[in-house]
């Protein structure tokens, strides 16, 4: 593409019909380029994301960066162990804070009466 040109998008329709055309004519991915003016590489490109996902693989948005990881998915037993743990130490952490007040009031009172 020349310098300053803005990129050319396709619609979906457009590219499975230059896959077909591609495939059913058994044409190169140059001779295709050519003839419906595409960049360097395009008709490859769509010749995989056809060959690798079918027609739909052309409705998703590709555009952007990808997303890196996000939430895993956990094994289920290992999210009920997580869970479980997770509510034994909110327990434990009531019955420490219950303890150390329990024990500062103690403490409170010893030096009121002294």
């Amino acid at each position: 593409m020349p310098k300053g040109k803005p990129n050319k998008r396709y619609t979906p329709e457009f590219k499975i019909m230059v896959v077909e055309t591609m495939q059913k004519e058994r044409l190169s991915h140059r001779e295709v380029e050519k003839q419906f003016e595409l960049p360097h590489r395009r008709a490859a490109e769509w010749e995989r994301i056809y060959l690798e996902e079918g027609k739909e693989g052309f409705y998703v948005e590709r555009r952007g960066r990808k997303s890196t990881g996000g939430t895993a998915k956990l094994k289920k037993e290992v999210e009920e162990d997580l869970i479980a743990e997770v509510q034994r130490l909110r327990a434990e952490n009531a019955y420490l804070k219950k303890l150390n007040a329990l024990v500062s009031e103690r403490v409170r009172q010893e030096k009121k009466h002294k």
